[in-house]
């Protein structure tokens, strides 16, 4: 297994997909989530009153959202492979995501690679190698993920203690602590504080590695069908089922 798969799978398993733009970009526009209240930010409040208002605005929104698709950039800083600020191992593709639990990660460069889950089963795809790694999942698995709200798993503030920087600013910035022990220090968010969409995020594990995903072309409510969240295995692959505890 390479190196460059290695991180790849590192990010898609932290990540669990939400809405983005371009670096260095505005909101992804998106048709807003049916029965989401719009309303402006509040300017001047504390960091924490700000972090508690916008947090909220962002469950609202992706409470509605059954399902998205986009585009997405990852740059992933490994501590052990000796990434420093401004390096990392870059990638991008294509994702689907689902609730409950349903995710498809295809990555189209620098390698090809697919991460897919069910919210049952785990495949993940080594074209290289060809070989596809099995396991069984499942609320564990979900819980422990970095933004598992999306999932439809969990609620925002009964995980996280939530601070802003400037509730001026555009976007807002997020900082989310785990409020108990998990794989990540910290998650953090810019979030669009009139609607609530997330426009960028990182997530900095135990370790110290950083994992920033960014996406574009974002398409909410397709109602994607459950049979894009099963893999099917290729002929000639081997197939290595993983237990987990």
């Amino acid at each position: 297994m390479s190196r460059a798969f290695c991180l790849l799978l590192a990010g898609a398993l932290l990540w669990i997909p939400s809405a983005g733009s371009a670096a260095g970009g505005g909101p992804i526009e998106a048709d807003p989530a049916p029965g989401v209240p719009v309303a402006p930010a509040e300017p001047g409040t504390g960091s924490e009153t700000c972090g508690v208002a916008m947090a909220g605005r962002v469950q609202a929104y992706y409470d509605d959202v059954r399902d998205l698709s986009a585009s997405f950039q990852q740059t992933t800083q490994s501590v052990a492979f000796g990434a420093s600020a401004g390096e990392g191992q870059r990638a991008s593709g294509r994702v689907e995501f689902a609730k409950p639990g349903k995710m498809r990660w295809r990555y189209t460069e620098p390698e090809p690679s697919e991460v897919v889950s069910d919210g049952s089963t785990l495949w993940v795809y080594d074209p290289a190698a060809k070989e596809v790694q099995i396991l069984e999942v499942g609320e564990a698995f979900l819980s422990a993920a970095a933004i598992q709200f999306l999932l439809g798993s969990g609620r925002i503030l009964e995980t996280y203690s939530v601070t802003a920087t400037d509730c001026d600013a555009t976007p807002v910035h997020l900082v989310l602590s785990p409020l108990q022990p998990a794989t990540y220090q910290r998650l953090e968010l810019d979030v669009d504080p009139t609607r609530g969409v997330i426009t960028r995020t990182l997530v900095v594990d135990v370790l110290g590695n950083r994992t920033e995903v960014i996406f574009e072309d974002l398409k909410i409510n397709l109602a994607l069908e459950p049979g894009r969240f099963v893999f099917q295995v290729p002929d000639g692959v081997r197939e290595l089922r993983i237990d987990t505890p």
